[in-house]
């Protein structure tokens, strides 16, 4: 008979404070969250979310990108309140306004 190996729970990461790197270009957006040392908890872009093209580049598919990683460092960490961080912004940096809006939003709902 094999012998049953014992497996460990994994136990649950709390990050109550954290990063948020937004990488907007042209292109794509690119929204990270990590903790207080930098490494990253969870990401998400508007190519994961599903957009294709010159889509990719807009406003509301960067919105989608930050929601999406937002409900993930939620649910999964505890993340509640976070450092904004930008990087390589397009003309205009709509996407980051419509980002940092989006997140205010889902830090209220408790």
């Amino acid at each position: 008979m094999a012998d049953a190996k014992s497996t460990k729970k994994k136990q649950r990461r709390s990050v109550p404070a954290g990063q948020l790197h937004i990488q907007a270009t042209f292109n794509n957006t690119i929204v990270t969250f990590s903790d207080k040392k930098g490494n990253v908890l969870t990401a998400s872009s508007a190519g994961a979310c599903g957009f294709r093209g010159s889509k990719k580049g807009t406003a509301y598919a960067s919105q989608v990108a930050a929601e999406k990683a937002a409900e993930a460092a939620k649910s999964q960490y505890g993340l509640k309140s976070v450092d904004v961080f930008r990087e390589r912004c397009r003309f205009g940096s709509r996407c980051r306004y419509s980002c940092g809006r989006r997140l205010r939003h889902l830090s209220r709902k408790h």
